[in-house]
């Protein structure tokens, strides 16, 4: 009888241990994660893969094909559908959000809990867009864009892992 309440008491300080060394590596995980995205956004390189668009007149879209936004230091690349109203844009155009362009304007700051609020500017042929980037320190992101001639539209995504080189 000894033996058993002995072998279920060890049973219950190891579950426990446990418990408390996977907690500290979850928690381990995060603040890596955190760094690295911290990191990233510093060095200004860094490509979210976007998941979700919002249109400001219309329902939430959720996207199927790879669609993403990548900063490259000085220039932003965009590839992105657009669902919204057009207001001016040149024969031809309304090809969506995709360029790649040199930025201006540039702001970067981190708020309260680590969160990462990026904004600037970039102007194509067709239009010239305003960027309002978030990105979280779990990796999710969002991203606002206020065109000049078209509705505003918001896009949902996760930062890409870093590329190993």
């Amino acid at each position: 009888m000894k033996n058993i309440r002995l072998l279920f008491f060890m049973g219950i300080v190891l579950f426990l241990g446990g418990q408390s060394l996977y907690s500290q590596t979850k928690k381990e995980r995060k603040e890596q994660k955190a760094k690295e995205i911290k990191e990233m956004i510093d060095e200004q390189r860094f490509t979210i893969d976007v998941d979700r668009a919002l249109p400001m007149g219309g329902r939430t879209v959720n996207l199927t094909t790879p669609y993403y936004f990548e900063m490259r230091g000085d220039s932003a690349i965009s590839y992105l559908p657009y669902f919204g109203r057009a207001y001016s844009l040149p024969y031809g155009g309304g090809d969506g959000l995709r360029f790649e362009e040199s930025i201006t304007d540039y702001q970067s700051t981190f708020e309260k809990k680590g969160t990462a609020r990026i904004k600037f500017v970039t102007r194509t042929k067709e239009d010239t867009f305003r960027f309002d980037v978030q990105v979280f320190s779990n990796g999710s992101a969002i991203i606002s864009v206020t065109p000049t001639n078209r509705q505003s539209i918001t896009y949902q995504g996760e930062v890409a892992p870093k590329k190993k080189e």
